[in-house]
């Protein structure tokens, strides 16, 4: 039986900010203080692709800090590439964690279809 889930997402797992920036290729994420134009943010720290400022991670609240400028400053796709990356590698580590199997399927879209086998590996 398939089911379509809608996921809001809140960044609040340490180990799967690390496999979404090893998946996208980015810098180890970072734990700190880390500057933004106005003012520092306390939290993990993701350095996105040509953004001047990074995106900190605030892991117990699970809100993003970040100063992009409306754009100028780093483009909105880097963001959204790490949010999607994030999802992914969440609920691959939440899945195999209760002992379930996970294919992943990249789509033509950029969508990223995942499914679950309950109760065996795959």
């Amino acid at each position: 039986m398939s089911h379509i889930v809608n996921i809001k997402t809140e960044v609040r797992d340490a180990t799967a900010v690390r496999s979404a920036c090893d998946r996208l290729r980015l810098p180890s994420p970072v734990q700190g203080t880390h500057r933004l134009f106005s003012g520092h943010a306390n939290g993990l720290g993701v350095q996105l692709p040509d953004w001047r400022y990074p995106v900190v991670c605030n892991l117990s609240s699970g809100e993003l800090k970040y100063d992009n400028y409306n754009g100028r400053w780093g483009e909105q796709q880097h963001l959204d590439a790490f949010l999607q990356s994030y999802a992914v590698e969440k609920a691959k580590l939440e899945a195999r964690r209760q002992g379930h199997g996970v294919t992943e399927v990249q789509l033509a879209d950029g969508s990223v279809k995942l499914t679950i086998n309950v109760g065996g590996a795959a």
